[in-house]
């Protein structure tokens, strides 16, 4: 038995516990990489709606719409789960509402015909929400699926796991769906595989009932094997009551602790333009660069491996210069990066026009603009990586360590407080602007205040040197 805070473990942790437990976000964490940014979204507002422009604005006003409920219901849903005890029934429905809200997406056939903007809409808004309720209930379940001894390899293998599901993913649909018919190579099939239409944008829809069938199965041993807590003889609305008290505790005994309160302030501003980044980045390389398929799978496939790169750099840099110093260096070529971008497009570079031929006959990348804005890309995801590394190892060289437990759940709170603030400001900033580039310069703006917060913050330093 494991023992919590309001109840405890019906079993012990366990490897094949932790493993299962693992697995369950490695299945997840593709519907980020496959939908949100890398396919389905870039697909659906360049060949469904038809308006790159239009469609980043309506996708920021449905994760707009999704931030502000997470942020009105999910500190106070959590607590109250957290005082009734069990996680597994809770975490059930929301899987099931994940796959099927997934899989419909399946249903937006290019030319019209299936689900209308405004229910695509609202899944992208409801899976926002959703996204954000698995994180939560599912990271409650990490002590009695792997123990205090084995949650670090457990949350290392989830998040390489994520990575390493959504490579393959995205390899396999470049190689079964995206290049066939379009390269003459002849180990390839001749057509793209399962006899889907291109010209109803099957291949771009697919990757929606892949996510999901992956999704659901990869759920099922987390039911099987992982232990859940044991049910309090609290009844719902005590259990929301206690839950809210203990949320407001959990803010007094935060008080008069300013050093690490101002780092979650700028973790907070700054981690709103780190998440604008990865959830629009794949609608303006869409559509500035006028990519299809067959480039954003490829542009997703070399970007996630970048993102490793990234991962494996923050701790070098943590160890060696301190996680404050890393975070400056972090955001500081992000805004160079994310600034640089605002002046690319498929005609562009930097600012300035271009009007070369190709450089090479190959299926994708074959302008200079592109390969400039993949070089940027590679940066971006690396120190966009890195810096959501760094931010973790910040908090524990600022924070008292008595308290640890307390600004670790702020810091989780802080992260879904503000995340409507970035669709928000690239909605307006797109309305206003009329142009992708427009929308996203406010993300160069948060990572700024950011940055600028983060500069009081004292401490951070190499651990060695006592930071």
């Amino acid at each position: 038995m494991i023992e919590t805070p309001h109840g405890v473990a019906v079993a012990r942790p366990s490897t094949r516990a932790a493993n299962a437990w693992a697995l369950a976000q490695a299945t997840r964490d593709p519907f980020v990489i496959m939908i949100s940014i890398y396919i389905f979204a870039p697909f659906y507002v360049t060949r469904v709606i038809g308006d790159p422009v239009l469609g980043q604005t309506l996708v920021a006003s449905a994760n707009k719409w999704g931030g502000w409920f997470v942020m009105l219901s999910a500190p106070l849903l959590g607590a109250m789960i957290d005082r009734l005890g069990p996680r597994k029934p809770w975490l059930a429905g929301v899987v099931t509402m994940m796959v099927l809200l997934t899989a419909a997406l399946w249903f937006t056939p290019v030319g019209g015909g299936g689900l209308p903007p405004g229910a695509v809409l609202v899944i992208l808004a409801a899976m926002t929400a959703l996204f954000a309720y698995h994180e939560m209930l599912h990271n409650a379940l990490l002590l009695p699926a792997a123990g205090m001894e084995g949650a670090g390899r457990a949350s290392g293998l989830a998040l390489a796991g994520g990575n390493a599901v959504s490579v393959l993913m995205l390899v396999g649909v470049l190689f079964a769906f995206a290049l066939p018919g379009k390269v003459d190579w002849s180990w390839l099939p001749a057509v793209p595989m399962l006899g889907l239409n291109a010209a109803l944008g099957e291949p771009d829809r697919i990757p929606a009932l892949i996510v999901a069938v992956v999704m659901g199965l990869g759920a099922i041993p987390l039911f099987r094997l992982v232990p859940d807590m044991a049910r309090t003889v609290l009844s719902v609305p005590q259990a929301l009551r206690a839950g809210a008290g203990d949320l407001a505790r959990l803010v007094r005994e935060a008080r008069g602790h300013r050093n690490p309160l101002v780092f979650l302030l700028a973790r907070m501003i700054y981690t709103d333009g780190l998440t604008a980044i990865l959830v629009f980045g794949g609608l303006y390389a869409a559509g500035r660069m006028q990519w299809a398929t067959l480039e954003m799978l490829g542009y997703g496939i070399i970007l996630s491996l970048a993102a490793v790169v990234g991962g494996l750099l923050a701790g070098w840099l943590d160890d060696r210069i301190g996680p404050k110093l890393a975070l400056k260096l972090e955001l500081s070529v992000l805004m160079v990066m994310q600034t640089m971008t605002l002046g690319m497009a498929h005609d562009r570079i930097l600012f300035r026009p271009w009007a070369g031929t190709p450089f090479w006959d190959g299926p994708m990348f074959t302008t200079l603009p592109e390969v400039v804005f993949l070089s940027i890309g590679c940066v971006l995801a690396v120190c966009v990586c890195a810096a959501y590394a760094s931010s973790r190892t910040m908090l524990t060289r600022v924070a008292p360590p008595e308290k640890m437990g307390v600004f670790f759940g702020l810091y989780v709170l802080s992260g879904s407080a503000t995340m409507w603030l970035g669709p928000l400001l690239i909605e307006a900033a797109t309305r206003a602007g009329g142009t992708q580039a427009w929308g996203m310069a406010p993300v160069v703006g948060m990572l700024a205040v950011g940055l600028v917060v983060l500069m009081f913050v004292k401490g951070g330093g190499r651990l060695e040197a006592g930071g």
